[in-house]
């Protein structure tokens, strides 16, 4: 009998499984100083006890994209160890801070299957939840990989496509208990520009870049325990390249707009996303957001902004897809996510 784990493949999911990911993972300092190692992540709230006390919270959080990596990281042997690609993701919400010394476990819920017409691959929806040492939530959200079939022969499977929201709605956004900006230091954050500043519409340039190493791009796969072959094996691809995971783009996207929404502090939303062409190592990521919605909240001084982060390999900020409809081949993430600022 075979001990090692080959992985799932499409035929191996069935809708309505459930499948309790290995292994729970305790958080450090370790985490956020090699984040910011990686990163060039400068957000005010997640890089000072003092700041984030002043705000209302018992101490820096660590970053929103952590918590999302490490629980991500612990479903990839059960759900995307044999993936063609991640292509998606819905319905996420932030529902709790997490701080040093939190243990993160994942489980995931399979709620659609598609196989492609191409008869070799299919597409898998789940929805995974990040539970604490507390088995508090603290993340979920709904993605969609594409994985390999085992067997070309085996017969598809029934298509269920499940109807996901195209946008978290304000009013279901979890804004974290205490959180308060009225007091709000915006020359210790780096920038002044507040909520009413922002217009929706407007596209902000964040104008630096970053050219994706693939040392870098590999200690962060490692970091967050993504087993998945395609960011690892050279051979498990035709063109001999190992893409470079999703979450490493999202990651450096999200830092790179501190230059211009340096008070977009935590993210509490997911919309939705996309990755929507491959990145290698070698391209220079660049990005750019658009303001797509605005929201008050409850929470003192805190109003909720909805953006779009699209990270590129170059292209005009603003220029999204084609007159075909299709991403332009520039464009490498869309991510629609909601973030808390002061008003």
């Amino acid at each position: 009998m075979a001990k090692t784990n080959p992985g799932r493949f499409f035929e191996d999911y069935s809708v309505g499984q459930v499948i309790k990911h290995a292994v729970p993972r305790t958080l450090s300092g370790g985490e956020r100083a090699m984040y910011h190692a990686l990163y060039p992540a400068r957000h005010a709230l997640y890089s000072s006890d003092q700041f984030a006390q002043d705000c209302g919270l018992p101490a820096s959080p660590l970053d929103d994209l952590i918590a999302f990596h490490t629980v991500f990281g612990k479903t990839v042997p059960d759900v995307s160890l044999n993936a063609v690609a991640n292509l998606g993701y819905a319905e996420g919400r932030f529902l709790r801070p997490v701080y040093e010394g939190d243990t993160l476990r994942s489980e995931s819920e399979v709620i659609g299957l598609k196989q492609n017409s191409n008869g070799k691959s299919g597409v898998v929806y789940v929805r995974t939840r990040g539970l604490n040492q507390r088995g508090e939530e603290v993340l979920s959200y709904v993605r969609w990989v594409m994985v390999r079939k085992r067997d070309l022969d085996a017969p598809a499977p029934e298509t269920v496509l499940p109807d996901l929201a195209k946008t978290v709605p304000a009013s279901d956004l979890v804004i974290p208990e205490g959180l308060d900006f009225t007091n709000y230091d915006f020359t210790l954050a780096g920038e002044a520009h507040r909520f009413g500043d922002y217009e929706v519409g407007e596209i902000i340039d964040h104008v630096d870049g970053v050219t994706i190493e693939e040392a870098e791009h590999m200690q962060a796969t490692r970091l967050w325990q993504n087993t998945a072959k395609v960011h690892f094996d050279a051979t498990f691809r035709p063109d001999g390249q190992r893409l470079i995971y999703g979450g490493h783009v999202i990651s450096m996207a999200r830092a790179l707009s501190f230059n211009g929404l340096a008070n977009a502090q935590m993210i509490v939303g997911l919309n939705g996303g996309a990755h929507a062409n491959p990145c290698f190592s070698g391209k220079t990521v660049k990005a750019w957001s658009e303001v797509l919605d605005k929201a008050e909240t409850a929470a003192p001084g805190v109003g909720a902004i909805r953006l779009r982060l699209v990270a590129t390999d170059g292209g005009t900020p603003g220029a999204l897809k084609g007159e075909d409809g299709k991403y332009l081949p520039e464009v490498l993430l869309d991510l629609d996510y909601w973030a808390l600022m002061p008003v």
